[in-house]
């Protein structure tokens, strides 16, 4: 009998299909409809901008691509019985825009925990992790300005500039001679300001009482530069907690003045080890720079012995520097053990790891093997995507669960082993996204979240030979159907546009797990690897946008993946694909095997078959997502020789298939 192919299937296989599906469910009940339609899957002109002199269509920068530039000298003062912070800033703001600026946008974060403000006006009942945490909102909460200032050249006066401010945001208003010239022009501003530091903000900065003293994760802390690009030219949106921040990059000076019982960390390098350590702790320090196991700078038993900080002041200023940041932040406590190791770096570049925490998480299963953590994760990833950027990595404990800035990050203070490894690891794995890669995450909180998350699978195995690695694979399959549950938004939504109970799926997992299916069954890991350190150097202290990331894994890659793209991030689609039957040709077993499958749902994926005989041998078939590019049902003809026991579709669980139970065709 000879068979005409149609719509990838037989007409032989018409009955054939029906005779299973018959078999498989009453009669009364009808067969199930495919909603799959290959028109939408593989539909072309997913991207509805071609290549501009800006961004090219290959993902790269265009010829004319600029983005503008802050660098900051930042000096605050910590009253640690008031719990303010008392600060003064010279911002050098350059427009590398074709465009002159006549109005300049800043962020006042600290704002967001005034009982006023449009973020506090969004909790629930229920509460959130975002604002105050169910605290409260303080009084004199927020920023307080006292003034904002033009710095004019040598010599000259500082000019009062007219500003208003609306929530979260200044908006500051420059007179016709004072607008910002495009293509290079520059102005220096000089802004003093002051605010209380919130018990909880945001889960993302605050303070923590422990029996040593407090210990303050000083974030959001200066009035910032909100980003101009050729995008949306000025991205001024409110802060109200659920997404976090789009940046310019530069240079940052620090001066920190805090009570001389007080250690100080920060973003960058410290500058003046000897002014603020002992001459023991600055020998410490030295050693702990050469040594590859971690060396204590400051003791458990020296936390409260006053010869270990410095003697005849009550006040002590800290120094730091960074360079090409996005932001600095800072730590300070009377309370810090700290230690430090070195960290080896495929140029050879010095950097050092460090940890700073209190006596109660002190120990070899908590924060004591916590730079040991901080200096694996690092090694890693800057051998595997790009080197690490920094001369310093500090991990803080404290009252913050997780949350990163450049050179430093802050940790909860209960974590231990696995869940410190973790969040360490997490942390740090944000200073490639978005510390180097420079996204919007307040629109696109996957770019950051969602890559970190997969980075994170990888460092993980790696750790000491997989110490905290899962123990058994994952089950796509199951976790699939959760990550695809018709419930859920598109993964393409911005964080504000969210329900918060859906954050963690949308930002952090489906994403990463996204891109762990697009290494491992669809590109391979060469082929993704490549494509994957091409993005990060590409775009390394840029702004890209999602288009500039879909666009370069498809060029380095040679593939085209917008079917990818548009079921997995742009539409919340499902994959089912169900084993519909087997027919031998001839109706013999010997000449070979028709098997037919059908795609159920949306979504299409590449297809893992494994055809089991009756001799208990087995086969795996691997097709190409192209099976499904003009077909709802394909029917592969398989060069078998012996009778079939049984096909099953992604024997592996590799898949996001949430339908399991047609996944599986045996003999009857």
């Amino acid at each position: 009998m000879k068979f005409k192919l149609i719509a990838g299937c037989t007409l032989a296989f018409t009955s054939l299909c029906s005779i299973s599906q018959a078999q498989q469910a009453p009669a009364t009940t009808p067969p199930p409809v495919s909603k799959y339609d290959y028109h939408d899957a593989f539909a072309p002109f997913f991207y509805t901008k071609n290549g501009s002199e800006f961004r090219a269509a290959d993902g790269q920068q265009g010829p004319k691509y600029w983005q503008n530039r802050a660098d900051y000298q930042l000096a605050a003062k910590l009253d640690d019985q008031t719990n303010e912070v008392i600060g003064t800033e010279v911002l050098t703001y350059t427009n590398n825009s074709p465009q002159r600026l006549s109005f300049l946008w800043m962020q006042l974060d600290q704002n967001l925990f005034k009982a006023d403000s449009r973020g506090s006006a969004i909790i629930p009942p229920t509460g959130s992790r975002n604002g105050t945490g169910g605290r409260a909102a303080l009084a004199d909460a927020g920023y307080k300005i006292k003034s904002v200032k033009m710095v004019g050249a040598k010599g000259a006066a500082a000019t009062d500039l007219k500003y208003l401010i609306n929530d979260t945001r200044m908006q500051i208003f420059l007179t016709p001679a004072q607008i910002v010239a495009a293509n290079g022009g520059q102005i220096k501003l000089n802004i003093e300001y002051s605010y209380i530091v919130p018990e909880y903000g945001s889960d993302r900065t605050g303070y923590q009482t422990t029996k040593n003293g407090k210990i303050y994760t000083i974030a959001q802390w200066y009035p910032r530069m909100y980003v101009y690009d050729d995008v949306m030219g000025w991205n001024a949106l409110p802060y109200t907690g659920p997404s976090e921040f789009y940046l310019e990059y530069g240079d940052f000076d620090l001066s920190i003045t805090a009570p001389a019982n007080h250690i100080v960390v920060a973003s960058g390098e410290l500058q003046n080890p000897t002014e603020v350590y002992t001459p023991e702790q600055v020998k410490r320090w030295a050693e702990a720079a050469k040594s590859e196991t971690t060396v204590m700078i400051r003791t458990a038993d020296e936390v409260t012995n006053a010869a270990s900080r410095p003697a005849g002041k009550k006040e002590l200023t800290w120094k730091f520097k960074i360079k090409n940041a996005r932001d600095a932040s800072w730590a300070s406590s009377a309370a810090f053990i700290v230690d430090a190791a070195k960290m080896d770096l495929p140029s050879g570049k010095k950097s050092i790891a460090i940890s700073a925490y209190p006596t109660e998480s002190n120990g070899n299963d908590a924060w004591g093997r916590s730079t040991e953590y901080v200096k694996k994760s690092i090694e890693y990833n800057s051998q595997k995507w790009f080197e690490y950027p920094y001369p310093a990595a500090t991990a803080v404990a404290g009252s913050v669960g997780g949350m990163e800035y450049p050179g430093i990050v802050f940790c909860g203070s209960r974590a231990k082993k696995s869940q410190l490894w973790g969040v360490n690891d997490h942390e740090f794995g944000h200073t490639w996204f978005p510390m180097i890669v420079g996204s919007n995450e307040r629109l696109y909180g996957w770019m950051d979240e969602g890559f970190n998350t997969f980075i994170n699978t990888l460092s993980t195995a790696d750790f000491n030979k997989g110490e905290y690695a899962p123990k058994r694979p994952t089950d796509m399959q199951y976790t699939g159907g959760r990550l695809t549950n018709p419930n859920l938004e598109p993964v393409m939504s911005n964080p504000e546009n969210l329900k918060e109970a859906n954050n963690g799926t949308l930002l952090y997992f489906k994403p990463g797990a996204g891109l762990t299916l697009l290494r491992e069954q669809i590109l391979g890991p060469e082929r993704f690897d490549y494509a994957f350190k091409t993005y990060i150097a590409r775009w390394a202290f840029k702004h890209p946008t999602p288009d500039d990331f879909f666009r370069t894994m498809e060029n380095a890659s040679g593939e085209s993946l917008q079917w990818f793209w548009r079921g997995w991030f742009v539409n919340n689609w499902r994959l089912d694909v169900a084993v519909d039957g087997v027919k031998y040709i001839n109706d013999d077993p010997s000449k070979g095997s028709l098997i037919s499958i059908t795609n159920m749902e949306k979504m299409a994926m590449p297809t893992i078959l494994e055809v089991k005989y009756i001799s208990g041998k087995t086969e795996r078939l691997k097709l190409p997502v192209e099976i499904w590019e003009r077909n709802k049902t394909f029917v592969v003809k398989h060069a078998s020789t012996e009778e079939i026991e049984s096909v099953t579709y992604d024997p592996d669980k590799v898949l996001p298939d949430f339908n399991p139970d047609n996944n599986v065709w045996k003999k009857q």
